[in-house]
């Protein structure tokens, strides 16, 4: 994976890894042959979405965090058609809720502010699920850094899915070099954040069915990953790149807010 790239020639793979123009999947050989078939069962593309060994667990599709006992409680993939918006098949319950989020005062001046830009976001809506940003480590939802090897592959966050006692999942890991080596914007960055939320509420991509719309190659449908793939009622049935989801699995680090079927989905959920 190079370690410098530019925007002329990378996407960002699930608002989450960097591939460049020449991909090199170095990283997917430190994952056990038998996670490898496991993953494959449960439907992930390993070909064009290594998979990632990272702490106790990996990343697959590009940022979401899985451990072995979560690998272990799926079910076998099913291929799902064509749809807008997914939800897994956990959610945050308890409703109406609000979910405490906390950062850490290592990261930047511009991190804290696109957490602020990526709540805000969210209450705008005004959902049954309010975040609120708190100073005490002791929250729903914490930030930290990724390590710094896994920022030279070009992660730029991770994040996991709702438990199934219906809380959200509890960490968001992000890149501290956002701003130094890929020049993201505080909006840039708040999109990255607020994507890494939805998946914490049970997003999943936009483009699931096929990620080739905002990641381009050929078509490529991964199956429900064992914890669901549910088309969300009122979205369109076919997801486009010029719409700009903010659940889109591949994005340029441009500012991309809810758009209508993002909040029709939001609203539906929440």
């Amino acid at each position: 994976m190079r370690k410098t790239l530019t925007f002329f020639c990378v996407l960002v793979a699930c608002s989450g890894v960097f591939y460049s123009c020449s991909e090199n999947h170095e990283e997917s050989l430190t994952v056990p042959q038998s996670v490898r078939s496991q993953l494959t069962s449960l439907g992930f593309d390993l070909i064009k979405h290594p998979p990632i060994a990272v702490d106790n667990g990996y990343i697959v599709e590009g940022d979401i965090f899985m451990t072995q006992a979560d690998m272990d409680n799926m079910k076998p993939a099913t291929r799902v058609p064509v749809a807008e918006q997914y939800s897994t098949n956990q959610l945050v319950t308890g409703l109406p809720r609000t979910i405490t989020v906390y950062m850490p005062t290592t990261f930047s001046s511009a991190n804290f502010a696109a957490l602020d830009e990526a709540i805000s976001r969210y209450n705008a809506q005004n959902l049954l699920l309010h975040f609120t940003r708190v100073t005490t480590s002791s929250a729903n939802i914490v930030f930290s850094r990724l390590s710094r090897s896994q920022e030279r592959q070009g992660i730029l966050g991770s994040s996991g899915f709702p438990t199934s006692s219906g809380n959200p999942y509890g960490t968001i890991k992000m890149s501290g070099i956002l701003e130094s080596t890929y020049h993201l914007t505080v909006n840039g960055i708040a999109t990255i954040m607020a994507h890494e939320m939805g998946h914490c509420i049970g997003f999943r991509h936009t483009d699931y069915y096929n990620r080739a719309i905002s990641c381009g190659g050929s078509a490529s449908n991964e199956g429900d990953g064992g914890i669901g793939a549910n088309l969300i009622p009122g979205t369109p049935s076919t997801a486009t790149l010029a719409a700009q989801s903010w659940m889109l699995a591949c994005t340029d680090g441009s500012n991309r807010y809810f758009n209508n079927d993002d909040k029709t989905a939001l609203n539906y959920l929440y």
